[in-house]
């Protein structure tokens, strides 16, 4: 078992009925995390790319430290600025105090990358992976919270995590006011090591510092799917009544604003079905691009290779069978209806798989031609990838 599936089973099970978005959960030694991102990965990302702040920043004792303390600025042929990492005025920054942040490793890591699809499809929301590194027992960002739901897992050293009680329940991003810290002790104090994760909800203060020298950390922000947000979708679906596209009467007399407003209300509470909270998910996840990557060198189409490997980009995307029993794939905006031998492909893309042309014709009883027609469409629509290797 993968530390990937291990974790994504942790997060089955029990959990999304007693914990999730109510209260922290610990797990210990649930697999081997150092396998999704290590120090040589930190290395060649950091000396390979261009990270601008705040993509890569420094924090000691709750401040960020300025870019020019372990960066110069280079100034390209073509007139552009960038950054680049001065490795021994780094090392001086992170062994006097500092901490480290790599935000969205998920775009930078493949391994991570597959990590956050897990994540997306097991939430079905979008998931965004940031980096934390650091050496000693200093607190790099102090008693704070976040306004998404967190998944913690502990790759090297450990960590002591102080944990409070929100000060206020679901805050959001853009909200009507900000929550008071707390002024008691915390509710719990728990130790991440290596192979250990945690799960902790948005509003939850916490404060958080290595013990045991250096810790490497990754915490998975989950983008929180709540009622404003289905209330907003649903107003954009309510655009097709006449009644909620007509002016307001705010000319008219009060009792024909009333009734007016009696029409709305009723068209809402209808748009409100049981139903309502499936169809918006599914709206959502099929709308979503996910995370587009090219399929190069085959820029006109996908040959018949049994050995290529295919996934899809849109961790989103979702299939049903119509009354004809053909089935129907939904993603990136876009809609398929396929043969109903294509189904079996359909399928195993949509959970996850990364697999071999030839593995998928077997599978379905299809030609690797025929497969390999299927994949190139999605390809063309920016849902799927192929590659020589997985």
């Amino acid at each position: 078992m993968t530390a990937i599936t291990a974790a994504v089973e942790c997060l089955g099970g029990d959990f999304p009925a007693e914990a999730f978005g109510r209260t922290y959960r610990l797990w210990h030694q649930v697999g081997h995390f150092t396998d999704l991102f290590t120090w040589d990965d930190l290395n060649e990302i950091t000396a390979r790319h261009r990270l601008q702040p705040p993509r890569l920043r420094l924090f000691h004792n709750g401040t960020q430290v300025p870019q020019h303390a372990y960066t110069h600025p280079v100034v390209t042929k073509r007139h552009t600025v960038w950054h680049r990492i001065e490795p021994g005025n780094l090392h001086r920054q992170l062994h006097g105090g500092a901490s480290l942040v790599l935000d969205g490793v998920d775009g930078l890591h493949q391994g991570v990358e597959q990590l956050a699809e897990a994540l997306e499809r097991q939430f079905r929301t979008d998931v965004q992976v940031n980096l934390y590194a650091s050496w000693t027992s200093k607190e790099g960002f102090g008693l704070h919270f976040d306004d998404h739901d967190v998944v913690v897992f502990q790759l090297e050293g450990a960590k002591r995590w102080k944990i409070h009680e929100p000060t206020r329940i679901d805050p959001l991003r853009v909200d009507v006011e900000a929550p008071e810290p707390p002024d008691g002790a915390p509710v719990a104090e728990v130790v991440l090591r290596a192979g250990d994760m945690l799960y902790l909800p948005r509003g939850w203060w916490h404060a958080v510092a290595a013990t045991e020298g250096r810790s490497l950390h990754l915490t998975c922000g989950l983008t929180p799917t709540t009622g404003a947000d289905l209330l907003t979708w649903l107003t954009g679906q309510l655009r097709a009544s006449t009644t909620v596209r007509a002016n307001l009467p705010h000319l008219a007399s009060r009792e024909e604003q009333v009734a007016h407003l009696g029409v709305l209300l009723k068209e809402f509470t209808a748009g409100l079905h049981e139903g309502v909270i499936e169809e918006f998910l599914s709206a959502r996840g099929t709308m979503d691009v996910g995370r587009p990557m090219p399929s190069l060198p085959f820029v006109d189409g996908i040959p018949a290779d049994e050995t290529l490997h295919v996934r899809l980009t849109a961790s989103g995307a979702w299939y049903e069978v119509d009354d004809q029993g053909l089935p129907v794939l939904s993603g990136g905006g876009q809609q398929w209806t396929f043969a109903a031998p294509v189904l079996t492909v359909v399928k195993y893309l949509v959970e996850g798989r990364t697999i071999p042309l030839g593995e998928l014709a077997i599978a379905s009883s299809l030609t690797v031609d025929q497969v390999a027609a299927v994949i190139t469409e999605l390809v063309a629509a920016d849902i799927a990838a192929v590659s020589s290797r997985r």
